[in-house]
């Protein structure tokens, strides 16, 4: 490993949520977390509290109750990211903000609708009406990422109180934090402005109370094609863009990566297509759309910090075209991290040879 390192220029960082992986991604030469989904707190070991929370969210009929439900919620987001920042001291941390499809964490099944009546007051019958409601007939494409955001701002204040505030605290224990948070599903620059706006009120109101200054990084996904052919418009918000090659890989091909698994075996095994396009990149279209949004993006910000975080950037065959198109990392998952630095320095060598 130290030998791949000697020859290997793009970074490899990790997907990680939490301060175990990250601290195995980091005993796997991992150089910063480049995806932490705030969302994967709700599932697993210790997710009963939080999830009850973002349950009373969900179902929240008015605004007060949905800021009462938020502020419940604000303390369990802080301490996730707290510790897996401490983790991280001195390496960059991207967290993604919360980009849940509502319905599935709403509770399921009478017994526990019956639970969430209970507990937050209100009758089985409209607890159930409010479940009902948040049904999508394509909730992959619907109210998720940046769109929650907006449509709903109290969530987004939530985040960034509790991102900023986890900030602030290890700055003071004499950590050193190095904040990115990045916008989900953009499709053009309008959105980043409108979160922004709310990111700098929030975090005028944390330094304040903690008498602490700081910086963070303000940036992106790019995983709607949209995205990538206004990424000029879009770089003058954001400082860096992260490709999500698993949702533009979906709404490139038109394929739902949720349940494509027997149309894309056919399509295979018939030689329509070469291979799953989400096991294997597609250069051909994927790809153009990717060094598009680079190109288009540091046209209007120079320095624009590009990564991949989709299941692609732990993809060795893939490592070469991500390279050569300008990206300054891939992040993938902690046990692919030797693997992604082997072929990042096989494509810095592969490329010296060609010149």
């Amino acid at each position: 490993m130290k030998l791949v390192d000697k020859f290997r220029k793009m970074g490899v960082r990790t997907n990680a949520d939490n301060p175990i992986d990250a601290q195995k991604a980091i005993d796997f030469g991992a150089e910063g977390i480049g995806l932490f989904r705030i969302e994967h707190m709700f599932y697993g070991e210790n997710s009963e509290k939080p999830l009850e929370k973002l349950r009373n969210m969900i179902l929240a009929n008015t605004r007060d109750e949905r800021v009462a439900a938020l502020d419940e919620l604000e303390p369990y987001i802080r301490e996730s990211a707290k510790g897996t920042l401490k983790v991280m001291d001195g390496k960059p941390l991207t967290f993604r903000l919360m980009d849940p499809p509502l319905h599935e964490f709403a509770p399921q099944g009478e017994e526990k609708m019956k639970e969430a009546a209970k507990r937050i007051g209100i009758s089985y019958e409209d607890v159930k009406k409010r479940v009902d409601g948040l049904h999508e007939v394509n909730p992959m494409m619907g109210l998720r990422g940046v769109r929650l955001g907006i449509i709903y701002p109290e969530i987004t204040r939530v985040q960034f109180r509790a991102l900023f505030s986890a900030t602030c605290e290890l700055m003071k224990e004499g950590y050193h934090p190095m904040l990115e948070i990045m916008v989900p599903l953009t499709i053009n620059a309008a959105e980043l402005k409108h979160q922004k706006a709310i990111a700098n009120e929030v975090k005028e109101e944390v330094e304040k109370k903690y008498g602490q200054k700081f910086e963070y990084k303000f940036g992106t996904m790019i995983e709607i094609p949209r995205a990538a052919l206004v990424a000029n418009q879009i770089a003058e918000v954001a400082e860096f863009f992260s490709f999500g090659t698993n949702d533009l890989t979906q709404m490139t091909f038109g394929f739902s990566r949720d349940d494509v698994n027997a149309i894309v075996k056919t399509y295979v095994d018939e030689k329509i297509i070469p291979a799953d396009p989400f096991n294997s990149f597609d250069r051909e279209c994927v790809g153009e759309l990717v060094k598009i949004g680079i190109e288009r993006g540091r046209s209007t910000r120079t320095n624009l910090k590009c990564g991949v975080c989709g299941e692609h950037g732990g993809d060795p065959t893939a490592a070469e075209f991500f390279y050569k198109a300008g990206m300054n990392y891939v992040s993938c998952s902690p046990f692919r991290v030797p693997v992604a630095r082997l072929a990042a320095a096989q494509a810095a060598i592969k490329e010296a040879r060609e010149k």
